[in-house]
């Protein structure tokens, strides 16, 4: 990621991350519990939301890290700031509660490798919160999508418009819980169970 991408982000995310995405965030990562991986942490957006948890945050990009200390400090929990991408994860098998996904898997070069890795390292039964932007289900807006996302891909630092990262949940097993879509299915959060 890009050191220009990491220094505008949060600007040009404000609107949303001060109006909806802050209680979209809020709700969902009320459902995490124990210990709690954080993939693409980006600049520590979700950090504030933790609550009696113990957070293990990555994040590939140092520009991102570095813009995260902030929210670090502030955090009511303990989060460790680890560099790696979510394709090859340094944990061992089973050693989360809770696997955090917000906004990041539209970035992620090998979604399939990450989504394995994600239920690898998430014990059995454990939870798995995401909170993505979709392709949406309606034909126009999804060709829209389709068509925007080579352009988009290179301004927004690689993210896809057109994943469908809530179809290959199921491709891996995981249980779908309770999902909730927001702007007509464009943004999706998921409650997931790591069925193993």
């Amino acid at each position: 990621m890009s050191k220009t991408f990491s220094e505008w982000y949060d600007f040009f995310m404000k609107p949303l991350e001060q109006g909806k995405f802050k209680r979209v965030r809020s709700d969902l990562l009320k459902e995490s519990n124990g210990k709690v991986l954080e993939l693409g942490s980006g600049t520590g957006i979700n950090f504030p939301f933790y609550h009696g948890v113990e957070v293990t945050a990555i994040e590939p990009s140092e520009y991102m890290l570095n813009r995260s200390l902030k929210r670090r400090e502030q955090a009511k929990v303990p989060i460790e700031l680890v560099q790696s991408g979510a394709e090859l994860l340094p944990f061992g098998d089973n050693s989360f509660d809770t696997v955090v996904a917000t906004l990041v898997f539209c970035t992620i070069p090998d979604v399939d490798q990450a989504m394995g890795e994600m239920k690898r390292v998430c014990k059995p039964d454990g939870k798995i919160l995401m909170f993505e932007h979709v392709k949406m289900d309606q034909p126009f807006l999804a060709k829209l999508q389709e068509r925007l996302t080579p352009y988009w891909k290179k301004v927004c630092d690689g993210c896809c418009l057109n994943r469908e990262t809530d179809l290959l949940v199921k491709k891996y097993g995981f249980k779908i819980i309770e999902t909730r879509e927001f702007y007509r299915g464009l943004f999706v959060t998921m409650v997931l169970n790591n069925e193993k």
